[in-house]
């Protein structure tokens, strides 16, 4: 059970009927699948409700979507559309860096703000914030919220859930899972989530361009500071190359944390404007969301990311000197 009185919520929710959903740029399955399912459990209370995102979802996550309308800023999104909201809820971030484009309409409008999430980076974005940084997902605490609200779970709801939970806690192998993370996966089984198709569509549709690049991309993985750290690289050439985009390289930098005795992983993936996107992972006894908000980024303790200016060298040259730091400073502390 989340460590947050919901009480104040449900009362929110149960005094007004017209509620914005939010979540952060490039949402993943965590994000796109807490606010399908909060959206879901809002429409069983009869509340009318829009899901407005800061951009579009990766293709990955369209079987999530399916017929519902998730819009996103650029997609003909005026203000009108967020002055309608009474309630105006963010969820899976509370750092204003996350909502690019959104923001904006976000700090004009008067709608009542709330924040769900579970991240230790945060902001202050004016709003009531039902936060719970040891939660493993905010899947976990949007399925607390509907049992509060005495919601039921259908296999729609279940599916958007489990595809949520799971990816966030990469398929409960990270420390971040516990038992009651387990008994909720149980209930969403019950109500009619099936695991194999919902990993079938999360990790087993690659195309072969998409290969190709995960070929290029692990090649060239390097070993740093007697193996405790792993990165890889993915330049614009690369994408050229392989005819793919940087939205396919959800998911690589994980390979490098296979490494035996690695303790550390990023990858650096030049994007089109030369800004360059690392995404930083780590095991339990390191924190790499410190080094992710030392360049304006936040996340996890164990998985992070940041957006850097380029060139794509300087880039990792800054980041490799950070975790020189971490390193340095946690060997000091044993001595």
């Amino acid at each position: 059970m989340s460590k947050i009185d919901w009480s104040p919520l449900c009362e929110l929710i149960g005094a007004h009927q017209k509620v914005l959903l939010s979540c952060h740029v490039r949402p993943d399955a965590d994000a796109l699948g807490s606010e399908l399912a909060l959206a879901g459990f809002l429409r069983q209370l009869g509340k009318e409700v829009r899901i407005i995102n800061p951009s579009v979802q990766p293709k990955g996550m369209d079987f999530l979507v399916g017929e519902h309308e998730v819009r996103h800023v650029g997609d003909g999104v005026a203000t009108e559309d967020f002055e309608w909201a009474e309630i105006h809820i963010i969820l899976d971030t509370s750092a204003w860096s996350q909502l690019p484009g959104l923001a904006n309409f976000y700090r004009k409008t008067k709608s009542r703000k709330v924040i769900i999430d579970h991240h230790v980076s945060s902001d202050s974005l004016g709003a009531d914030e039902f936060k719970d940084v040891t939660s493993p997902a905010t899947g976990c605490l949007i399925f607390d919220l509907g049992q509060a609200l005495n919601c039921k779970l259908t296999p729609e709801i279940a599916t958007f859930l489990y595809a949520a939970i799971a990816t966030d806690t990469g398929w409960f192998r990270f420390p971040s899972t516990t038992a009651y993370t387990m008994q909720i996966i149980s209930e969403l089984i019950r109500a009619g989530a099936e695991p194999h198709r919902i990993y079938e569509n999360l990790y087993e549709q690659n195309n072969l361009p998409q290969l190709k690049l995960m070929g290029r991309v692990l090649g060239k993985v390097q070993s740093d500071f007697d193996g405790l750290l792993a990165y890889t690289i993915v330049t614009c050439e690369d994408f050229s190359a392989t005819g793919t985009t940087p939205v396919d390289t959800e998911g690589l930098v994980n390979y490098c944390l296979t490494l035996a005795g690695t303790q550390a992983a990023f990858i650096a993936v030049e994007q089109r404007s030369r800004q360059v996107k690392v995404s930083f992972r780590c095991r339990t006894d390191w924190d790499v969301s410190k080094i992710a908000e030392s360049f304006g980024g936040g996340g996890h303790r164990q998985a992070s990311g940041a957006m850097l200016n380029g060139p794509l060298s300087s880039a990792v040259t800054k980041v490799l000197g950070k975790f020189r730091e971490m390193f340095e400073t946690s060997e000091n502390s044993r001595v």
